[in-house]
C-alpha cells in the first residue's frame, strides 16, 4: 500500500493532520453529521490528498444520497481507483477507531477551515508580491486585482446565519427585553441627541441614511453634533470626512464643545476666560471615543478597511459617518458619475449588515443647482435622480433646508428644517431644529432662547 508522507514541518504550513483525520473519523461514527460538515468543508480544504480523496467520496455519497459507513467509502474510493491512494481500507478502519465520538466534529471541521483559509491567504500573498513587483502594470490595476484575489479567500468563509425559529424568537424576546429595560426613553436606535428626531427615526438603527441639500445648509454641521453627542455616550464613532481636513473639523467640533465661535479660536482671540473654557474642551474632546479621517475620495472597500482597523484597536464601532459620498470613489471603472455613485451606495448599503460593520451608516450628499431654480427651494426625492439609486439604497431619506440660506431677510434666520422625505420603517415628516451660525451648531427648536454656549 502507498502512503503519502506527511509534509515536512520545515514547510511550515498552516495544517492539523490530526484534525482532518478526526473531522472524517467522526463521520464514519455518526453519518448523521455530514450534511452540516459538508456545508463547511470543501475537499481542497484538506491539506493531505488522500483525505480529499475521501471527503470526495463522501460528497458524491451525500449527493446520491446513498449511506455513508466503512463499506460504501471504500466502494465509492475502489471505483475511482483512489482506494490504494489513500493507505488503503485499513486506513479508514484506523479513522474510525481512533475517532471515539463525533459530538467535536464541528469544531475539528473549524479546525481544517482555518487552517485551509490561511493557506489560501499565504497563496494570495505570494500572488500579490507578484503583483506589485510587475512595474509594467498600474498600480490602481495592481490594487484592483489584489483585492479580488483576497476576496476569492475571504468569501469562503462566509458565516451560515440561518437560524431556526426558537433561535430567532429567543434573540427576539431578548431584544425587546433590552428595549423595554432600555434608559434612553425605549428607543430602538442610538439617540441622535435632537428630541423630535430621536422620536421620528426612533434613534439610528442598523440602517443607510442619507442627508441630502445645497451647500451652506449645515449637512456636516449637522451630523458632527450627531457625532459629538454619540461619542459623549461612550459609543465608538468613525467620521469620515471627503471634503475637510482634520484641522477643520476640529475647530467646529471644539466650537460645539466650548461654545466659542471657530473664527475666534483658529485666530488664536482667546483672553483668560475663553482660553480657559477652551482648554476645559480640549480636556473633555481628548476622551472621546471619536475618530475621524480626512483621506479623500475613498473606495467603498477603503472604508470597510478602515473601519476595521479601528475595531480591531479599540472595539467594534457603533457608529460610522460619511461626509461626502458624492466624493467616494466606486474603486473601479464603472462609467458614468451616477452608476459609481449608485455602486458606492449599494456597498454603504451592505456594510449596514450583520454580515459586514453590522452599525448604523450615515452620508451627506450634495445637491444639483437644480433645486435652486425652483420658486419652493426645499428638496425633494426627485432631486436625487441625478445622483443613481441613491433613493433606492437608502434606508432613510433626509434632507436640510436653512431659508436665510436663500433669503438673508428671513424672520427666522436660525430655523433650520430636517425634512424625512423616506423611511422604510417609519413615519416621514418635518423636524425644526435651531441653528447657531457662529457656532456652526445645531440644537432642539425648544432650546432656541437659552444661550448655546451653556449646553
Amino acid at each position: 500500500m502507498t502512503q503519502q508522507p506527511t509534509p515536512a514541518p520545515a514547510l511550515n504550513v498552516p495544517f492539523s493532520q490530526e484534525a482532518e483525520e478526526a473531522v472524517i473519523g467522526a463521520v464514519l461514527v455518526n453519518p448523521v453529521v455530514m450534511p452540516d460538515i459538508a456545508a463547511i468543508l470543501k475537499p481542497e480544504d484538506f491539506f493531505l490528498i488522500r483525505h480529499r480523496y475521501i471527503w470526495q467520496a463522501m460528497l458524491r455519497l451525500l449527493e446520491q444520497k446513498k449511506a455513508i459507513d466503512y463499506l460504501t467509502v471504500v466502494e465509492e474510493l475502489k471505483a475511482f481507483k483512489q482506494l490504494e491512494a489513500i493507505g488503503g481500507d485499513t486506513y479508514l478502519i484506523s479513522l474510525f477507531r481512533n475517532t471515539p465520538s463525533s459530538v467535536y466534529a464541528e469544531t475539528y471541521a473549524r479546525l481544517v477551515e482555518r487552517a485551509s483559509i490561511r493557506r489560501k491567504l499565504l497563496s494570495a500573498s505570494d500572488e500579490i508580491r507578484g503583483l506589485a513587483l510587475n512595474e509594467t502594470m498600474p498600480v490602481e490595476q495592481i490594487v484592483s486585482k489584489a483585492e479580488e484575489r483576497l476576496f476569492t479567500v475571504t468569501e469562503h468563509a462566509l458565516p451560515n446565519d440561518t437560524v431556526t425559529m426558537r433561535e430567532a424568537s429567543i434573540a427576539f424576546y431578548n431584544q425587546i427585553e433590552q428595549q423595554v429595560n432600555n434608559p434612553i426613553h425605549g428607543l430602538k436606535g442610538i439617540p441622535t441627541g435632537f428630541t423630535e428626531v430621536d422620536t421620528l427615526l426612533d434613534g439610528l438603527q442598523r440602517k443607510f441614511y442619507i442627508l441630502g441639500g445645497r451647500p451652506r445648509m449645515g449637512k456636516t454641521a449637522l451630523f458632527l453634533a450627531i457625532a459629538l453627542h454619540v461619542a459623549r455616550m461612550g459609543k465608538r464613532v468613525l467620521f469620515l470626512s471627503m471634503e475637510m481636513e482634520v484641522e477643520e473639523i476640529m475647530s467646529r467640533l471644539y466650537s460645539m464643545i466650548s461654545g466659542i465661535p471657530s473664527r475666534t479660536i483658529t485666530h488664536g482671540d482667546l483672553d483668560t476666560t475663553l482660553w480657559e473654557r477652551f482648554v476645559e474642551s480640549i480636556g473633555e474632546g481628548g476622551k472621546l471615543p471619536l475618530f475621524i479621517d480626512d483621506s479623500k475620495a475613498l473606495s467603498p472597500r477603503q472604508v470597510e478597511v478602515k473601519a476595521n482597523r479601528i475595531a480591531r484597536k479599540h472595539g467594534d464601532l457603533d457608529l460610522l459617518i460619511v461626509d461626502g459620498i458624492y466624493k467616494m470613489s466606486p474603486g473601479k471603472r464603472i462609467g458614468e458619475r451616477r452608476l459609481e455613485v449608485s455602486h458606492i451606495a449599494s456597498k454603504l448599503k451592505d456594510m449596514t449588515g450583520k454580515r459586514e460593520l453590522n452599525v448604523p451608516i450615515l452620508a451627506t450628499h450634495q445637491l444639483s443647482r437644480g433645486v435652486d431654480d425652483r420658486k419652493d427651494k426645499r428638496p425633494v426625492l426627485s432631486d436625487l435622480k441625478e445622483s443613481g439609486d441613491l433613493e433606492a439604497e437608502a434606508d432613510v431619506v433626509m434632507f436640510l433646508y436653512r431659508d436665510v440660506v436663500y433669503n438673508p431677510a428671513s424672520e427666522f434666520p436660525n430655523t433650520a428644517e430636517l425634512i424625512v422625505a423616506k423611511q422604510r420603517d417609519g413615519g416621514e415628516g418635518t423636524v425644526t431644529l435651531y441653528f447657531e451660525k457662529t457656532l456652526t451648531r445645531f440644537a432642539n427648536a425648544a432650546v432656541r432662547d437659552i444661550d448655546l454656549a451653556l449646553l
